[in-house]
């Protein structure tokens, strides 16, 4: 089985979990005999991947692709390409996608592949093209849709359009959690039969969990003085429920003065997080440290410090922040709008619009060491079970069936 993976970014150089989703479900299908060469939309080292074939999408007559830094795997809208003389030029999203296509365009052309795997609605255009200039089937696998980005609104129409032609000519749909797969029916029109849901899951690496000193002194000595830490982490955007969480934290606060709110993540809205902690009087009470890489030690430390992790996502489709909370010590308090919270079931849960409960159940867990010590037990226990194994059994048998053109 030969695959051609279109992805938009994998670690180290990545700023969300579908950066570490496409490298570990890579990376297991690798062990499964599956021969996979995965299309980037840049260029970087890749070189300490031997699984897979790895090929950056280059335009004619560019030898380096670098992305806008700091920009998120949705909202890089610019890059900047390079060629052999050091000569530099810009190029929009649009722009960029559109070489993309065109170099995928001639994989197909004098390549052979089995399927066409592409990674929601970033290389949807590419797969749609290969798909019609080869026939090779196409699974266009959503982790989220520009439904889920916008809060539950419509969002931008250009991205919705191209969701809903993608999925429509798409031979098999993925998605991450059932929560997601209702959305691609209501929202879009597809049928359901067209759609397998393949949770996720999440590889640790057992020396980071257990790496010694922590990169916030301060805040360990304000824990050592019996401060409690309730940690958020994600893009600083409006699907992610940060506004919610810290309206939640000012009733926590009020209750529970030694409670700090550690927000780590980077997006647009920063300063307006920072103003309304303002408007809510609790400053003081609440870090906003920006955005982190998650694979650095930062990202880890902060959540080795935390009594109590929440994921107040408004539309979260899977969600794998929850699951390296537990990993690195802390429960779980997630939404009920999270594809996560189909899988896991020893963490708090409560609908994201609900700011009384989210309080009145942050307060339960940073009051009483006893019930944070049994969530966060009965959590590890659980997760230890949730493996990859599952999920790449029902993937195989997709690929399989669309290979021989079946209907599964």
């Amino acid at each position: 089985m030969k695959v051609l993976m279109l992805g938009w970014e994998l670690p180290p150089h990545y700023t969300g979990g579908m950066g570490v989703v496409c490298y570990q479900l890579c990376q297991h299908l690798a062990k499964s005999g599956v021969d996979i060469e995965f299309i980037l939309p840049f260029t970087a080292d890749y070189s300490d991947i031997g699984f897979m074939k790895v090929n950056p999408a280059l335009p004619y007559g560019v030898d380096q692709v670098l992305r806008q830094d700091g920009g998120g795997t949705y909202d890089s809208q610019y890059f900047t390409y390079m060629d052999g003389k050091g000569n530099k030029r810009g190029a929009n999203m649009n722009e960029h996608q559109k070489h993309y296509s065109d170099y995928v365009l001639k994989l197909v052309k004098y390549g052979e592949y089995d399927v066409i795997h592409a990674h929601d609605w970033l290389t949807l255009r590419a797969g749609i093209a290969a798909k019609q200039a080869s026939g090779i089937p196409l699974i266009a696998h959503i982790h989220a849709t520009e439904y889920d980005r916008a809060g539950g609104r419509p969002g931008n129409p250009l991205i919705h359009e191209i969701e809903y032609i993608g999925l429509r000519l798409a031979d098999k749909i993925i998605t991450v959690s059932q929560a997601t797969k209702q959305s691609v029916i209501d929202n879009y029109g597809i049928d359901a039969s067209k759609i397998s849901v393949i949770h996720n899951a999440l590889d640790f690496n057992p020396a980071e969990m257990y790496e010694q000193g922590s990169l916030y002194p301060y805040i360990v000595k304000m824990k050592q003085k019996g401060f409690k830490i309730v940690l958020g982490a994600g893009r600083l955007t409006i699907q992610k429920g940060f506004v919610n969480l810290l309206t939640a934290m000012k009733e926590v606060i009020y209750r529970n003065p030694n409670t700090i709110l550690l927000l780590i993540g980077g997006g647009e809205l920063y300063n307006e997080l920072i103003a309304k902690a303002a408007d809510l009087g609790i400053s003081k009470n609440v870090i906003i440290v920006g955005y982190l890489n998650g694979t650095g030690k930062a990202w880890r430390d902060a959540f080795k410090l935390a009594d109590l992790f929440v994921m107040p996502s408004i539309s979260e489709p899977f969600g794998l922040t929850p699951f390296e909370a537990i990993a690195f010590g802390a429960p779980v308090l997630m939404t009920k709008q999270s594809g996560a919270s189909e899988v896991l079931n020893n963490v708090l849960k409560v609908d994201f619009w609900d700011i009384d409960e989210m309080a009145n159940q942050i307060c339960a867990v940073v009051s009483s060491e006893g019930l944070a010590t049994t969530l966060y037990d009965n959590a590890r226990r659980e997760v230890e079970l949730l493996t990859w194994a599952p999920s790449i059994d029902k993937l195989l048998s997709i690929y399989d069936s669309q290979a021989l053109g079946m209907t599964l």
